[in-house]
């Protein structure tokens, strides 16, 4: 029998990722999936793996669910999690579990019950990475501290003769109040030398209060909307009837040209041939004798042969050219979809981020778009995707079609986009779609949604893909940080490395009780941001972290899991 162990229950990427954390962090595990391998049972090691379904109270109790300390509910079912849960609450109430939930409200439904559960959603934690990227050159996070401060993480390239060349970057915190997170590729905080000092065109991530980073750095500010010009709506209205027109049937087309042709001949004869008619009588004329079959006969006296032959020619094939013109037009309407066709005039020129596929992940991130007051353009191939009115209701424009079609991204003015999130739930056509936009649009961000951790490294580093983020390696994390009791706040890719900004309290068995903070940041790689609601300064670095103490700092995933380990730390770690 094992005792003090982790159930982690559902093995797909991010519960696979999650497992690698834990492994890392020294934790017994049991593992339960109904796709375990012979092998992966027949093994021995740090993880037992049962094969079955954990929603089964047996199943748990052979994972020895008395003695564990927690239980981790990973798969992408909210229904099979919301069953397991249930299970698990039911066996052993005010556990400490942690679950997966695309809506996490259900969760503190609960009630009291839930005490102890914490519901994250992978896409609620990915999502505003995705949409703050895509929105601001250069930003890569933002996040709230208390006190309403707003903290922003951006790359910057330093440029000739600012004001700042020539200080140390150990300087920077107390001069600026901005922390440099890291300088170049390879050095992060943690590994930055004393005595080096700011250089032009050097490549930075730069970190701290909003509105001093974006005046040091010219970053465009969050959440500017953009202002449309009497032009770009011209060609918007431009836009709309020329597609309006290019998606008529073309019976439709035919259709009118005939009717148009006949009532513009009828009209001629009425006017210059048979009554020397005004314009507008002629055309009035025509009109009650095809629509009506009027035979406006005290207006007509004794008509000729000829006359008479017209006027009934005209009424048979108003007649039939009116049924027909109705037949065809009511067909075209009842098939042809024109809200997406008059979608074409809430495409911007320019400035606008454009999102393919709308999912999960890809809708949260258009949300936190349109609530930065971002214009936004969403490509879905399926019509009948649910998130489409819900997207137009949001204001964002939806076009119904291939993003893989070089057209469809034309008319979603990709050229004119600031950035490109590809998102649909095909990694193969993510990639298919990322290396399209870059051969067409070389200079457009673009973002890409990778599952496979490995995959996203070698599109970043192969490829030239630099914004190829994977969905699991960014939340795993944050499930492991709530189930160990911490917080991580928002992760983000800096200079091809995961960084996180995380919510450590310490605990009574943490090696480093008591110790000033200074050392915490040394043993455990930490750029400090703030202890409880003071920030960070040379003065509170020799302050003693208590029991309880609230810290909020940034960490590299490479260095994430001395924080998971705490209660075990070597007096020197490597550099």
């Amino acid at each position: 029998m094992i005792a003090n162990h982790v159930i982690l229950c559902g093995l797909g990427r991010v519960g696979r990722r999650v497992l690698d954390y834990l492994l890392e962090a020294g934790v017994s595990v049991v593992a339960i999936d109904v796709h375990v391998t012979d092998a992966e049972q027949a093994a021995s090691g740090a993880v037992r793996y049962l094969r079955g379904d954990f929603r089964k109270r047996e199943l748990l109790d052979q994972a020895c669910l008395a003695q564990a300390r927690g239980v981790l509910i990973l798969t992408s079912d909210d229904l099979v999690n919301l069953a397991t849960l249930m299970t698990v609450l039911h066996a052993r109430p005010g556990l400490r579990v942690v679950v997966r939930m695309f809506n996490p409200a259900l969760v503190s439904r609960l009630g009291d019950v839930a005490g102890n559960v914490f519901a994250l959603s992978t896409s609620a934690l990915t999502a505003p990475m995705l949409a703050l990227i895509a929105h601001t050159e250069g930003a890569l996070a933002a996040f709230q501290l208390p006190g309403e401060r707003r903290v922003l993480i951006t790359e910057w390239t330093v440029p000739e003769n600012h004001p700042l060349l020539g200080q140390r970057l150990a300087d920077l915190k107390q001069n600026t109040q901005i922390d440099v997170v890291a300088h170049g590729p390879r050095r992060f905080f943690a590994d930055l030398p004393k005595d080096a000092v700011l250089a032009a065109n050097d490549p930075l991530v730069v970190c701290g209060p909003a509105e001093v980073v974006e005046r040091l750095t010219g970053i465009e500010e969050i959440g500017a909307p953009l202002r449309l010009g009497r032009g770009d709506l011209l060609r918007r209205a431009g836009r709309m009837v020329g597609k309006v027109l290019a998606e008529i049937d073309l019976p439709v087309k035919i259709c009118s040209g005939i009717l148009f042709a006949v009532i513009l001949g009828s009209v001629a004869i009425f006017h210059f041939g048979m009554r020397n008619d005004s314009v507008v009588d002629a055309f009035y004329r025509t009109i009650s004798l095809m629509a009506t079959g009027a035979d406006m006969r005290g207006d007509d006296a004794a008509p000729g042969s000829w006359q008479k032959m017209f006027i009934a020619g005209l009424r048979l094939v108003g007649a039939a050219l009116t049924a027909a013109f109705t037949a065809i037009l009511t067909n075209y309407l009842v098939r042809a979809h024109l809200g997406g066709v008059l979608e074409v005039r809430r495409i911007p020129e320019k400035g606008h981020v454009i999102v393919t596929g709308l999912g999960n992940v890809s809708f949260r991130a258009l949300q936190e778009l349109r609530r930065l007051d971002q214009e936004v353009v969403a490509i879905e191939r399926n019509r009948e995707n649910g998130f489409i009115g819900a997207a137009r209701a949001l204001g964002a424009a939806v076009i119904v079609g291939n993003a893989l079609v070089d057209a469809v991204l034309k008319q979603a003015n990709a050229a004119g986009a600031k950035a490109v999130v590809v998102a649909t739930d095909d990694e193969l056509v993510n990639l298919e779609i990322a290396l399209l936009v870059r051969e067409l649009h070389p200079t457009r961000r673009i973002l890409v949604r990778v599952i496979d951790p490995k995959f996203a490294e070698l599109l970043r580093e192969a490829a030239n893909i630099q914004l190829a983020l994977s969905i699991p390696e960014l939340a795993a994390p944050a499930f492991l940080a709530a189930f160990l009791g911490d917080r991580i706040r928002t992760v983000f890719l800096a200079h091809g490395k995961l960084v996180a900004v995380i919510d450590v309290t310490v605990g009574a068995g943490d090696a480093l009780v008591n110790q000033p903070l200074a050392e915490w940041a040394r043993q455990y790689r930490l750029l400090p941001l703030m202890l409880g609601d003071r920030l960070y300064d040379a003065v509170l670095s020799q302050q003693p972290l208590p029991v309880g103490a609230t810290l909020t700092a940034l960490v590299t995933f490479a260095d994430i899991h001395r924080l998971f380990d705490r209660g075990n730390v070597s007096s020197s770690p490597q550099r």
